[in-house]
Order: structure tokens, then sequence, then C-alpha cells
């Protein structure tokens, strides 16, 4: 059979071609160029903060956060009144410092202002924040002792099987917090490291542990957390945290 071209059919163009092509033109602009070098270290910012680094009105930025976001370079995550943008995974934060290597300037990392005392630990409502509240809700991931529910609430949290055995060891009834009217763990986002902790019934419980079992230690003037010589020991041994 000869082959020959039918003119009337559409020819297809490669869809990676297409994709690779936007999200090039969505990173080149310089403020939004900004934008995605100040969330490549994980800290999740304000629309305000951006449009300062990127030296544009909030109007701007709005539109420029818009496009990086319909390109999947950015999420959303909003709470309460405080919506925060963050970069969307691991991939995008990978090609900005590719891009960093090759363009050959270093970028500014983030520096909170937060007092010194309440940086390393603190208290958020009823559950543990500042640094120590951030590498815990990491060690319990990256332990497989929480998952995510599903993509359409990635703040949920699910207590899997293996993090079920793990917290009834650590003392922690499950079943007992399951029966509480109110979410079993979710992601806060701490104000100074501007990355998530354990809220909800399990993050309650397990300050809760910390301070009866005086792993921490509550100041009486303020919301700060002081770890103790035996926390650190505790932290260490059963999560892996060297604070």
């Amino acid at each position: 059979m000869r082959e020959h071209f039918v003119y009337y059919r559409s020819v297809s163009v490669e869809d990676s071609d297409v994709l690779v092509s936007r999200i090039a033109a969505a990173v080149g602009e310089p403020a939004r160029v900004r934008i995605l070098h100040s969330l490549v270290d994980g800290h999740a910012r304000t629309s305000t903060e951006l449009a300062v680094i990127a030296n544009v009105s909030a109007s701007t930025a709005s539109a420029h956060l818009n496009r990086l976001r319909a390109e999947r370079l950015i999420e959303l995550f909003q709470q309460g009144k405080h919506r925060y943008y963050s970069l969307a995974g691991k991939d995008v934060a990978r090609a900005i410092e590719a891009l960093n290597v090759i363009a050959g300037q270093p970028r500014d990392r983030f520096v909170p202002n937060t007092p010194d005392r309440l940086l390393l630990a603190r208290t958020c409502y009823d559950h543990i924040a500042g640094k120590l509240g951030v590498l815990l809700h990491n060690r319990l991931k990256k332990n497989g002792w929480l998952s995510q529910k599903c993509d359409s609430d990635r703040k949920m949290y699910h207590v899997t099987l293996e993090g079920t055995k793990a917290f009834a060891e650590l003392g922690i009834d499950l079943q007992s917090l399951w029966k509480m009217r109110r979410k079993i763990a979710y992601a806060c986002l701490d104000w100074s490291e501007r990355q998530p902790h354990i809220g909800g019934a399990l993050g309650s419980a397990l300050l809760k542990l910390t301070l009866t079992r005086e792993w921490v230690i509550q100041d009486f003037d303020s919301r700060a957390l002081s770890i103790t010589r035996l926390g650190r020991r505790e932290l260490q041994s059963r999560f892996g945290l060297e604070v």
C-alpha cells in the first residue's frame, strides 16, 4: 500500500512540548521568578509578602500567582482568613534549584522574625508548634504513621495501621480520640516556620504526652515550651529527632 498524507485530518502536536513551553513562559518573568525563588526553601508565604518580594503591586502579584497556579507550579493553602502559597511539590523546587545553578546566582534564605524563645517550641492552641512541631510532623509522615486522606483535602491526615501501633506504644489511645467531635489530625500551618505542624485530637494528645512525661516544660509567662534533657533523649530514641 502506498503511503499518502490525509489533508482533512488534523496533525497532533506533542502535548509534552506544549506543556513545557507553557511552564517555561510562566517562569520566564522576573517577578514570578522572585516569587518562586522565595518559596524554594519550603516556607509558605502570603500574597502580600510575595508582592513585596516580587516588588510589584498587590493586584499584579495576584495575577502572577494565578498564572503560576494555572501551570501547577504553586498551590494555595488557606487557614482561617489567611491564604498562603507554596511550591507544588519537590519536583518544582528541584527545577528552580537547577535554574539557579545554571544562572550561577545564590538565593536568599527565609529568616523568621519570631522571638528566639518561641522559635524552637511553643503551643498553638492545644498542640505543639515551632521547629519541634514541624520536625515532628515531618517525621510522622516519613515514618508512615500518617498519610493524606485524599487529594481533595490535602490538609487532613489518616492514621495508618503502623501509626496506630506506634501511638499505642507511646500510650496514646486512638480509640478515645476517634470518639471526640474533632478532626483526628490535620496540617496546621506554623506561622514562624511557614510549614505545617500537627493539629487536631492527635496533636493535642502529643502535647499532653510530652508535658506529662516532662519531655517539655511550658513557660509560666508565655506559650514557649522548653525541651528538657530527658525530652531530647526521648525524641531522639522514639522519633529519630535531633532538636
